[in-house]
């Protein structure tokens, strides 16, 4: 297969992009991407957390990021107005189960009513051609079983996170149907649903790696919650990828081709129960790391979980490049590096250029 693998430089070059929720775990590899690829990257988002550290580190351009809470329709258009997007990528959200049991309300209000004010916002853009609107494969209405699910699955969601994302699933369909496309504004937008992300620089409390990784640093066993559920893992620059890849599309002149939902998940042998990546992520760190059964009583998650990426490969060439257990070397190996003083700007590079590598020799 061709170079076409990888994001194409002489699209984004000079491309005016508006990345909500730059500030995050995921919105910082995507913006040192989107820059290494010349694009005019402008960001919206909340402050990073006290001890997240990774956007600081890659260098933002300050004149270009806009701090402000997507709930804010006011902070919304003016982040809008001021970056006069061509490409919108939309990650900004309230992305952890566990946390949203603790404040539905809050998580409701930013994953639905953010994205409703952001596409509101989007209509009086007139230089904008693309949108992709980042839900999560914990969408669908999750029926246990061990199928993956399809792009035409039901929404739902037994948690208030999960229904939040089917909820903003459902409110994009809409602005999309009546708003955009035939008739309407000309921009194309999607949504995409991807699976279990990991990789360097990721802090968030209750996600399954950071936890891994402070207690390795600290010396002692991880405490681990669900050690039989499954997950479709993946590297944070698969999902990121295929993102840029469905901008591409959309954009390009047959874009309403590709304005609907997209699946961005594993290959079916690297859906495996959180027991196991444990394991093989102690593996890969070395020395005495291990894991112990939580015994505190946790509110409800989904035991059984995959999405099937098949639409994704055959309409937009995209496919995962790397297995689970390379994942899980490079993003061991970059909080090794990092703990050893290498920078966290240098790290992403890396990486980034391995990952395209893979991309051109295909």
């Amino acid at each position: 297969m061709s170079v076409a693998l990888n994001p194409d430089p002489a699209f984004w070059a000079g491309r005016r992009v508006l990345l909500t929720g730059h500030t995050g775990f995921k919105g910082a590899w995507m913006s040192r991407w989107l820059s290494r690829l010349g694009a005019e990257v402008h960001g919206f988002a909340l402050p990073p957390e006290a001890g997240q550290g990774l956007f600081e580190a890659i260098g933002f351009d300050p004149a270009r990021s806009r701090l402000g809470d997507i709930r804010d329709p006011e902070a919304v258009r003016a982040s809008v107005a001021a970056a006069r997007p061509e490409i919108v990528i939309h990650m900004a959200a309230q992305a952890l189960v566990r946390p949203s049991y603790a404040d539905p309300v809050g998580t409701f209000s930013v994953n639905v009513m953010g994205t409703v004010h952001l596409l509101e916002a989007l209509r009086a853009c007139p230089e904008l051609r693309a949108v992709v609107v980042v839900t999560s494969d914990k969408a669908y209405e999750n029926r246990e079983w061990p199928y993956a699910y399809r792009e035409t699955e039901a929404m739902g969601g037994h948690d208030p996170y999960s229904a939040s994302k089917g909820c903003a699933e459902l409110a994009t369909s809409a602005y999309r149907r009546s708003f955009f496309g035939e008739g309407g504004h000309p921009a194309s937008i999607a949504t995409a649903r991807a699976g279990n992300v990991i990789g360097g620089g990721d802090r968030s409390a209750d996600r399954l790696i950071p936890d891994l990784v402070r207690a390795l640093v600290a010396g002692r066993s991880a405490e681990i919650r669900a050690p039989h559920a499954v997950r479709p893992w993946q590297h944070v620059l698969e999902p990121l990828s295929g993102y840029l890849r469905l901008a591409e599309r959309l954009a390009g002149g047959d874009g309403a081709r590709f304005a609907e939902a997209w699946n961005f998940g594993p290959a079916d042998e690297d859906c495996r129960p959180v027991s196991s990546l444990a394991d093989a992520f102690a593996r890969a760190w070395g020395g005495d790391a291990a894991w112990h059964l939580s015994e505190t009583v946790h509110p409800h998650e989904a035991s059984y979980l995959k999405v099937d990426a098949s639409k994704a490969r055959a309409a937009l060439g995209w496919d995962r490049r790397l297995s689970l257990a390379t994942a899980l070397d490079w993003t061991a190996r970059w909080y090794r590096d990092e703990s050893e003083g290498a920078p966290a700007n240098d790290l992403i590079s890396r990486q980034i250029n391995a990952y395209e590598a893979l991309g051109d020799s295909r």
